[in-house]
């Protein structure tokens, strides 16, 4: 039996964060999948990317990218009261801004959102294939 391992990639550090983009870039979600949780300073996106880690480079798999320590959130060029608009995450950028981390997340259309945080502590956890008979 062919066994599927689901992947969880964790980021505490820019070089880090860059296999995150990576496997991230190209991936879809819609506005809706978009959620910050300012009282636990959590900021979470639901995606639909690529498995490119894997030989079979054309399945999607559900993932979420979780982004813990987050002091605030500013988006540009999205309409947040559109929950159906489709968003392609293309890459994950961070600058060091004083003594926070500025993580700007670059979307098609330029669509931006930025987020400030006070450490780089950032989850990529796969959570299930879409269209898989096995899982």
């Amino acid at each position: 039996m062919d066994k599927k391992f689901l992947k969880k990639i964790i980021a505490q550090s820019q070089e880090d964060l860059q296999i995150i983009s990576a496997c991230c870039s190209g991936a879809k979600l819609k506005t809706n999948d978009i959620k910050y949780l300012s009282s636990n300073k959590i900021f979470l996106l639901s995606i639909s990317r690529l498995n490119k880690e894997a030989e079979d480079k054309k399945r999607i798999i559900n993932s979420i990218i979780k982004f813990d320590s987050i002091e605030s959130s500013k988006s540009k060029n999205i309409d947040q009261n559109d929950l159906d608009s489709i968003l392609e995450l293309f890459a994950i950028k961070i600058f060091k801004r004083e003594h926070n981390f500025e993580i700007t997340l670059l979307f098609s259309k330029n669509r931006i959102i930025t987020l400030s945080a006070e450490l780089i502590d950032v989850t990529l956890e796969d959570q299930k294939f879409i269209n898989d008979k096995n899982t």
